[in-house]
């Protein structure tokens, strides 16, 4: 009687990437990076700067918010068939705001050995360095980007006794601290900039002089809002 082929799933690795300086990154996941069948990368121009950087010839496909509904399936078929898949956001630690997350959902699902190779994520970085309490915090990523809504969300972080911790974009910061001085007045708070690049920033103040603070600068990044 023949044996039955029993064949083994592949390995799907969450690889945290660096959120601006080249060097933010671990000896491991560079490994990782050169050992895997096959990177699914939120932004493959910027993943391919960072594998030329270090020499790594693995192959990268795209996988961001407008295609991983169709991309899914078929990467998780190929971790069933056996490949080893890396999965990268554009920066950072896949899952936390990313569409990382979708992929990771279905490996666990198919029965997939999901293994995280830690690194830089902005929303730590910009918690430690704020100088706020950090033994107790809640990351809410992004708020929404209705003005009436976001507001609405602020409001309700009017008890918590925790920092808060939130993501918001170059195109909305200024509205959002608007909004933030509307509801809050005068309370402090930290927006951290530029997180690890050449142009580094970390501002504490009120909402009004954070504002007067940005009012001659180009803004551009991702801020990270601590309060």
């Amino acid at each position: 009687m023949r044996e039955m082929l029993i064949m083994e799933k592949g390995i799907l690795y969450i690889v945290s990437t660096p959120i601006g300086n080249m060097e933010d990154i671990t000896f491991r996941a560079i490994n990782v990076l050169k050992e895997v069948d096959l990177i699914a990368a939120e932004d493959t121009r910027r993943t391919n700067k960072l594998l030329s950087h270090y020499n790594i010839g693995t192959r990268s496909t795209s996988y961001h918010s407008y295609n991983l509904t169709k991309k899914t399936p078929g990467l998780i078929k190929d971790l069933i068939e056996g490949k080893k898949i890396a999965v990268v956001s554009d920066s950072g630690t896949p899952g936390i705001s990313d569409p990382g997350s979708k992929l990771i959902r279905e490996a666990v699902k198919a029965e997939i050995k999901v293994v995280p190779i830690p690194g830089a994520a902005a929303f730590l970085a910009g918690l430690v360095a704020s100088g706020l309490d950090s033994s107790k915090f809640i990351f809410e990523g992004f708020l929404s980007n209705k003005k009436i809504r976001r507001k609405n969300q602020l409001k309700s972080f009017a008890e918590e006794k925790r920092t808060v911790v939130l993501y918001e974009s170059t195109h909305r910061i200024e509205g959002f601290l608007d909004d933030f001085k509307d509801i809050y007045g005068k309370r402090q708070l930290v927006i951290a900039r530029e997180l690890t690049k050449i142009y580094e920033e970390i501002v504490r103040g009120s909402a009004q002089e954070i504002i007067d603070h940005f009012s001659e600068k180009k803004l551009k990044g991702e801020f990270v809002v601590i309060f």
